[in-house]
């Protein structure tokens, strides 16, 4: 029996998944944390593979790495790192991403790159570096991604260069996911000068090998990880309740949104992959629970026991601004409030179907898009809320299925490595038990959504 390994770089940790190269069952697993930062040396990132690997890599026939998006780790004439990796979620480029928006022009940059550049991409990043820092800006000779420098690393030893692929490559801002290619002239617009880039490596070709013998594949993004784990196929629409949410879908062409709502990523599998992120998912039912001072199987409960529509009760949850809608400095509001409704549980459904409408307002960006919705998916923490689960049907007006909890980035990478282990032009089929929730209302869907737009409206007019 064959086994491969998938690792899952994330922010928080290092997950690393064994599986059955054939079914993909999970046969062992480790894990380990990564400090709370939002710049890190990638040397961290490979002492937590250690940690969290032990001797799980020793014996597998092929490996992959999923990793976070959009991170800056930047290389010397000697390979060594330059400064501390800055990650997807340091802001501090905020500034250089509008800069780039004016001198380019919105619709040129999704017309080039498929995405608006934002503090989150690595070519806002670079653009602060070469500004901020420019005596370490001299030294730069190679720029990559999280998962680049991991995959490089455990190839150096036997020779591999590196490399990347294209999903990945897709959410750095100078790489195309419409002609395949670099965008050379944007990484000079934003850093001043050339850099060496990884080269882009298809779908299942493998990027070396390890120490020990194992095959390494591609690895890719995190969320291209995860809809390869998923299964994903045109139609299919995953709505991910995490701290932050994300709406994306494997779709069979290239998309430019210039409202910048829809960022137009490439896949893991020669696709392409529309994602649309927001800040606050899973963190509005901690807020409610935390406001009403119960469990979050208590908020389920008591949402669960209110009405379609709360009373009238509308939560507009940008608690932490927003990045879908742009509204960094906007606040959370409660709407419609009368003595009827300021119940626990009109509040409790507030907050779940004020967070669930947010995020089909994400599935109507992708359909405005032509991308076609037949099913939602959803996954991650928020997803097993009983309320979450009673009224997502409601609000998405198409199947909803909640695959089994799973760490699906790393398995993602593992079924990529099985691939790449395999060959051929797709990857081996591996099942994904679900669960299919009861179909909804779409009356009672358009009741509960056509307030929630009314009032957010308001808040998106106020600025």
């Amino acid at each position: 029996m064959a086994t491969v390994a998938g690792i899952d770089c994330s922010t928080q940790s290092t997950k690393v998944v064994v599986c059955d190269a054939g079914t993909g069952a999970v046969l062992a697993s480790g894990q380990a944390p990564h400090p709370d930062a939002t710049e890190v040396d990638p040397e961290v990132w490979w002492s937590a593979l250690g940690e969290a690997a032990g001797n799980l890599l020793d014996e597998v026939a092929a490996v992959a790495v999923g990793g976070q998006q959009h991170g800056m780790v930047v290389l010397d004439d000697a390979g060594q790192v330059v400064r501390p990796a800055l990650l997807w979620n340091d802001t501090r480029s905020a500034g250089a991403a509008v800069d780039l928006v004016k001198e380019l022009g919105a619709a040129a940059w999704a017309e080039a790159v498929g995405t608006l550049p934002v503090a989150s991409l690595t070519v806002t990043k670079l653009r602060w570096f070469a500004t901020h820092e420019p005596d370490h800006a001299a030294r730069a000779r190679r720029v990559m991604l999280p998962h680049d420098w991991l995959t490089w690393r455990l190839t150096a030893p036997t020779g591999g260069e590196p490399v990347t692929d294209r999903g990945d490559a897709s959410g750095t801002g100078y790489w195309s996911p419409a002609t395949g290619t670099y965008r050379e002239d944007l990484l000079v617009r934003a850093f001043g000068r050339a850099l060496e880039v990884p080269r882009v490596l298809g779908p299942a070709e493998p990027a070396g090998r390890t120490s020990a013998g194992a095959l390494v594949a591609a690895g890719t993004g995190d969320n291209m990880a995860a809809a390869l784990a998923l299964g994903l196929e045109p139609g299919d629409v995953v709505v991910s309740i995490g701290t932050s949410g994300t709406v994306f879908a494997v779709h069979s062409a290239p998309t430019a949104d210039p409202t910048g709502y829809v960022a137009g990523f490439a896949d893991a599998t020669g696709h392409f992959l529309p994602l649309l992120c927001t800040l606050n998912a899973a963190r509005v039912l901690d807020a409610g629970a935390a406001l009403l001072r119960v469990s979050h199987a208590e908020l389920a409960e008591l949402a669960r026991q209110a009405p379609a529509g709360a009373g009238g009760l509308v939560l507009v949850p940008y608690l932490d601004g927003e990045r879908t809608p742009n509204l960094p400095d906007a606040t959370g509001s409660l709407h419609g409030m009368t003595r009827a409704n300021m119940t626990a549980a009109h509040v409790a459904r507030a907050a779940v179907e004020g967070m669930l409408c947010g995020l089909a307002d994400g599935v109507d960006a992708l359909r405005a898009l032509g991308i076609p919705v037949r099913r939602v998916l959803l996954i991650g923490g928020g997803s097993r809320s009983a309320a979450v689960q009673s009224v997502a049907p409601d609000l998405f007006g198409v199947p909803v299925s909640v695959p089994e909890p799973g760490e699906y980035v790393a398995l993602g990478a593992a079924r990529q490595a099985a691939w790449a282990l395999a060959g051929g032009s797709a990857p081996p089929a591996w099942p994904v038990p679900a669960i299919e929730l009861p179909p909804g209302d779409a009356a009672r869907g358009a009741l509960v959504r056509d307030r929630y737009a009314a009032v957010a409206a308001t808040v998106l007019a106020a600025g």
